[in-house]
């Protein structure tokens, strides 16, 4: 744990916020990685405020966990890599913002996300976590796939996994589908028996709620139900049809991140996953990649 008389300056702040958490670290170029803080969802498009509240509770608690004082804020150089700043009048919004930082570089989670996992090379990665996005960069050229949100896409994302999982069982619930282990790990889970109870529990809920189901989607696909099969397989063709995409640029490195990266790797097409090659660091270290790349400028 460093302290306050022994820190190696300048130091850097690198955010990696989404839609289910906002991790935060404090960066020494000397010292490494000091502290981590993580607070709540850090998508704009899910509200600015609670963005920006993110941000800050988690710069406090990377400070508190690296033994610094908080008033140290005043000199962090900031990278910070948001999901849904891809939509301009939101990036506008946030990069607006009379921050507590000494400077703050903005860009999205996809962009840091890809720079921390080939060292700060040109690659391509695909976040397949709460949603799914991918994005390659090779020289001047970039491309950017998915990441269209919660409702609209995302699909073979988390969130996407567990809608339809809900939709299946409701569907059986009215009669209208065959019952099915997914049915029943579901309503197990969920602790209920009956559509009202689901629709009580997830109406009007946000993308991470959903998330959290994947695993029992995934869980049942693995114990060979056919149900669970057919939507994970269907999440895993699009996820391999959107790294096809990212090839056409013909990216050295090729990496998937998030929280189903690891799980839906043995349902990918085998010409996507042989090209898969491990993150070498995770976003929030792009993120401070990004911010001395930007500060140096």
């Amino acid at each position: 744990m460093a302290t306050n008389q022994n820190i190696s300056m300048p130091l850097y702040l690198g955010v990696d916020g989404g839609g289910s958490k906002c991790r935060a670290i404090i960066y020494s170029q000397h010292q490494g990685v000091l502290g981590t803080g993580v607070a709540g969802r850090a998508n704009p498009l899910h509200g600015i405020d609670h963005t920006l509240h993110s941000i800050t509770v988690s710069t406090h608690l990377a400070l508190d966990d690296a033994g610094l004082s908080r008033q140290l804020i005043g000199q962090l150089i900031a990278g910070v890599g948001l999901a849904g700043v891809n939509v301009p009048h939101l990036f506008n919004q946030i990069n607006q913002w009379q921050h507590p930082f000494q400077a703050m570089y903005l860009t999205t989670d996809l962009h840091t996300a890809c720079i921390g996992a080939h060292n700060g090379d040109d690659g391509a990665v695909i976040i397949t976590g709460t949603g799914s996005c991918g994005y390659v960069h090779v020289g001047e050229q970039s491309l950017l796939v998915g990441g269209h949100g919660f409702g609209l896409g995302d699909k073979g994302s988390g969130a996407w996994l567990g809608q339809k999982a809900v939709e299946h069982v409701l569907l059986t619930l009215d009669g209208f589908s065959d019952a099915s282990a997914l049915q029943a790990a579901m309503l197990d889970h969920l602790e209920t028996d009956n559509a009202t109870g689901i629709v009580e529990l997830l109406a009007g809920k946000s993308s991470s709620e959903y998330a959290k189901l994947a695993r029992v989607v995934l869980a049942c696909a693995n114990q060979g139900d056919s149900v669970a099969i057919g939507i994970v397989k269907e999440g895993a063709e699009y996820i391999s049809a959107m790294a096809r995409k990212l090839f056409s640029l013909h990216p050295q490195r090729f990496s998937m991140i998030g929280g189903l990266a690891e799980p839906l790797m043995p349902w990918l097409d085998s010409d996507v996953s042989s090209k898969l090659a491990q993150s070498i660091a995770p976003p929030e270290i792009g993120a401070v990649y990004f911010a001395q790349q930007q500060h140096q400028q």
